[in-house]
């Protein structure tokens, strides 16, 4: 009876062993079957996290004005007898650009020059009567009076010529002509624009919190859209007497080179301050960035084993990773918080990521990266 209770007791046992190790060797070839109907790797380009050294800039617009700049005019009324320059020329300084008419100026010079030489020669007579005492003293200051008064004249008419004769007062390059021969100018009438353009100011302001980290000396760079992947470069050279109560900002008036002439009064940029610290950065490329309501994500790719294997090949993963962003330049992008320096990002494909997602890098076409890209057709 007991022996045949300990057969029945074996036999369980193989059968209940059987039975689990069917069910294992199931489990395993289904396993198995699922991980080759697992879903091929996305292929993603990558890049690497790097720690650069940026210095600091402080940012915000700007418009150019020239160092010198009038709207010449004319003192004395009187009709356009030559013009003297073109549109757009550039002109040296005192170069005479215009004259209005003279004839009457000129008459009463020849008159007051013939009376000043008659004035002179009677000076002459009465000092030689005053040595001989032929005459008194009294005659002899008279005579000199009377020749001084005489060059006295010639000089007013000479400067009522000089004042109609229109003169560039610096070096620059004048704006459009406004005036026309023949025409009857009123005293004051605008004639042409002129502007010195070399050197150019670029007029910005500042809140007052960045005030303190400026001074005069201090680089900055321009750029505009008219010329794009140009900087144009100048330093800080004045600053306002003080803050406009309004906005509580400080103008700040910089000078930069224009040999060429490129950059005109009026134009709009961007300026760029450069502070003199330096600082650590983490930067990646502006293009590993995903931008969504919940924050702004990196994918970083990490090595894991597959599942139940211990040799096969590892496995490339992405962990979503949301980040803090800082300042941006050119095709990068700080990181202030949230990465690494070293750490593998996920540069190009995000579309079919997230957490776990096994990828395959392919770097064929790398991801711009470059903290000041020039434009292709620059």
């Amino acid at each position: 009876m007991i022996k045949r209770m300990i057969l029945m007791l074996a036999a369980m046992v193989v059968l209940v062993g059987g039975l689990f190790g069917f069910k294992f060797i199931r489990a395993r070839q289904a396993q198995t079957a699922a991980a080759a109907l697992l879903p091929p790797p996305v292929t993603v380009s990558a890049d690497v996290a790097r720690e650069e050294t940026w210095r600091p800039v402080l940012r915000t617009t700007g418009s150019l004005a020239p160092v010198q700049g009038v709207v010449l005019s004319n003192e004395l009324a009187g009709v356009v007898r030559s013009i003297a320059f073109a549109s757009g020329e550039v002109v040296q300084k005192g170069a005479a650009l215009g004259q209005l008419d003279i004839s009457t100026d000129q008459a009463e010079l020849h008159g007051y020059e013939a009376a000043a030489e008659l004035a002179r020669l009677n000076l002459g007579r009465a000092d030689t009567l005053r040595t001989s005492n032929v005459s008194p003293d009294t005659e002899l200051d008279a005579a000199k009076s009377r020749y001084d008064q005489a060059l006295a004249s010639i000089e007013l008419v000479r400067a009522t010529i000089e004042k109609k004769t229109i003169r560039a007062p610096f070096a620059g390059r004048l704006g459009l002509r406004q005036i026309n021969l023949g025409q009857f100018l009123p005293s004051g009438s605008p004639i042409v624009a002129l502007q010195s353009l070399d050197p150019i100011y670029v007029n910005f302001a500042l809140p007052q919190q960045d005030v303190r980290l400026v001074e005069t000396g201090q680089n900055v760079e321009l750029s505009l859209d008219a010329f794009p992947g140009t900087v144009f470069k100048g330093a800080i050279n004045a600053f306002d007497a003080g803050l406009d109560p309004n906005t509580r900002t400080v103008r700040v008036q910089a000078t930069l080179e224009n040999k060429g002439g490129e950059l005109q009064p009026g134009m709009f940029g961007s300026v760029a301050v450069q502070l003199p610290e330096q600082a650590k950065v983490i930067t990646v490329p502006q293009s590993a960035i995903t931008y969504n309501p919940y924050g702004n994500v990196v994918y970083v790719i990490e090595t894991a084993k597959p599942s139940g294997a211990t040799s096969a090949a590892p496995l490339l993963t992405v962990r979503q990773q949301f980040v803090q962003l800082g300042e941006t330049r050119g095709d990068q992008v700080a990181i202030l918080t949230g990465l690494k320096a070293g750490e593998q990002i996920v540069t190009g494909g995000q579309l079919k990521l997230r957490d776990g997602v096994n990828v395959r890098i392919d770097n064929t076409v790398p991801p711009a990266n470059n903290p000041a890209p020039t434009p292709p057709n620059a």
